[in-house]
C-alpha cells in the first residue's frame, strides 16, 4: 500500500479501536440543544449511524425506521445517536418541519466542523456530507461492527437491531460466535477443535 494511504486509512476509527472519550458535540433531544461526548456514553451500547443530510429523501426514512425501534434499543441498554454535517439549528428546524422527524427522540447529534464525520471516515470530502455509516460501539467504547453504505443505498433498523444483539451476546458470552443470520434466541456455535469441519 502506498505510504500517504496507509497513513490516511490509520487516521480513521474501524472495527476493535476504542471511541476518544474526549470527543464532543452538540445534540438537538427533547427540544433542546446540548452538549453530548462518548465520555457520556460509556457504561451502554452506542449505536452511532451517519446519514448525508437534513431535509433530504432517504435519510427521513432511515431516521423514521430506527425512531421506531428507539424504544428496544433503549430497553436492550443501548443509546442510539445520529450523526450528520448540519448544525443542531437545522436538527431543530427539520424536526420541527418533518412529520417522520417529529417522530425521532434520540439525540441528533451535529457534526459542522467534521471532526466525527472524519474521525469515523465516512466524510464525503467533496460535499461535506457523510456516507451512511453504522457503529456498533461496546460499553467500553470499542467499535464492535462497521457498516459504510453510499448516499443512494439506505439502511434497515431491524437489521442493525440483529447485529446489535449478536454484539451483545458475544459480548456477554465470548466463549461462543454468532452463525450467519443469527437472531435472538438462535443457536450459537462454540469454536474449537472439534468442530473443524462439521459444518
Amino acid at each position: 500500500m502506498d505510504e500517504s494511504l496507509y497513513e490516511m486509512a490509520s487516521l480513521f476509527l474501524t472495527v476493535g479501536d476504542e471511541v476518544p472519550e474526549v470527543v464532543d458535540f452538540d445534540v438537538f433531544k427533547d427540544n433542546e440543544i446540548s452538549k453530548l461526548s462518548f465520555a457520556d456514553l460509556r457504561g451502554k451500547w452506542t449505536i452511532l449511524f451517519f446519514y448525508p443530510g437534513d431535509f433530504t429523501f432517504v435519510c427521513p426514512t432511515e431516521l423514521g425506521e430506527m425512531a421506531g425501534l428507539y424504544e428496544e434499543f433503549v430497553k436492550e441498554g443501548a443509546e442510539v445517536v445520529s450523526v450528520s454535517t448540519d448544525s443542531a439549528f437545522v436538527h431543530k428546524a427539520w424536526h420541527d418541519t418533518s412529520d417522520t422527524i417529529k417522530q425521532v427522540t434520540y439525540p441528533m447529534a451535529a457534526d459542522p466542523s467534521h471532526e466525527l464525520s472524519e474521525l469515523f471516515g465516512v466524510l464525503e470530502e467533496g460535499d461535506g456530507q457523510a456516507l451512511r455509516g453504522t457503529f456498533i460501539i461496546s460499553p467500553e467504547g470499542v467499535i464492535k461492527t462497521a457498516e459504510i453504505n453510499c448516499a443512494g443505498i439506505g439502511r434497515n433498523a431491524k437489521e442493525t437491531m440483529r447485529k446489535f444483539k449478536a454484539a451483545k451476546y458475544v459480548g456477554d458470552n465470548p466463549a461462543n460466535v454468532c452463525p450467519a443470520s443469527w437472531n435472538e434466541g438462535d443457536e450459537t456455535l462454540t469454536p474449537g477443535v472439534d468442530l473443524v469441519g462439521k459444518i
